[in-house]
């Protein structure tokens, strides 16, 4: 049976001394019982001081981003090597946002994810459409193309290390979230796809997040669904009580 996982994507949000309190608030009220894994993709910034705090828990932290190169000139960028010395175990790529705003491709994504995985990061890559696409009827060839392209080269070892994340677009901090049936439908064809690109084996075993609006009061419905295995949360991420609530979904944990 899947693990559920409760991402928080605290975006570019949170001072260290913020994102410290936090955490520590978290690792008291989060126990290493839980049957939820946990994981904080904080900014770059808060990487190193946050992991150090999470350390004796079962909070694992994710960076936001990387660069592909392993290192030179590229200003501003970050390396899998920087991520993983900074003490994280995850990292987000493909994420709706840096496709709109920084253009990425799903080659750059293939690209991020091939150096992701050769430090042994793991990957929550994220797929989704726009309202747009949506509208016109080209949501399932749009997360067709964003995956195989993506994970183009990946083995059905390395997939082991993959989480998928399916984050429509105009779902993402607008306060309209999918259906459940809506969001079942996107997470059942994007196993389906992991099927018949790996095998059965990683197609049961490969867990597929949801991201859009995912609030304490619409989880547990989400998380009825039989192909949703978690959640990869915004704006419900950053205060405390609430992103409690989302990890102890359903009575989880108490």
């Amino acid at each position: 049976m899947r693990k559920k996982l409760i991402a928080a994507n605290w975006k570019m949000n949170k001072t260290i001394d913020e994102g410290l309190v936090f955490v520590n608030g978290l690792k008291e009220k989060y126990p290493k019982t839980h049957p939820v894994d946990v994981v904080i993709c904080a900014p770059a910034t808060m990487l190193f001081p946050i992991a150090e705090k999470a350390i004796g828990s079962r909070i694992d932290i994710g960076a936001q981003n990387l660069f592909w190169e392993p290192e030179g000139a590229y200003t501003g960028e970050i390396s899998a090597r920087m991520i993983v010395d900074a003490g994280c175990s995850y990292v987000i790529i493909g994420h709706s946002e840096r496709r709109q705003y920084f253009h990425e491709t799903n080659e750059h994504t293939r690209k991020k994810i091939a150096t992701a995985l050769n430090e042994r990061l793991n990957v929550i890559f994220c797929i989704g459409e726009t309202l747009e696409d949506r509208n016109a009827g080209r949501t399932m060839d749009l997360l067709r193309s964003q995956l195989t392209e993506g994970l183009a080269g990946v083995s059905d070892q390395q997939l082991r290390s993959i989480i998928i994340a399916y984050e429509p677009v105009w779902a993402i901090g607008t306060g309209v979230t999918a259906t459940p049936e809506q969001a079942q439908e996107a997470h059942a064809f994007i196993r389906g796809l992991v099927r018949s690109g790996y095998s059965e084996k990683s197609a049961e075993t490969i867990r597929i997040l949801y991201g859009g609006s995912v609030k304490p009061d619409n989880i547990d419905e989400l998380m009825a669904c039989p192909d949703i295995d978690g959640a990869l949360v915004g704006g419900a991420s950053l205060k405390l009580d609430s992103f409690l609530k989302l990890i102890n979904y359903g009575g989880m944990g108490l």
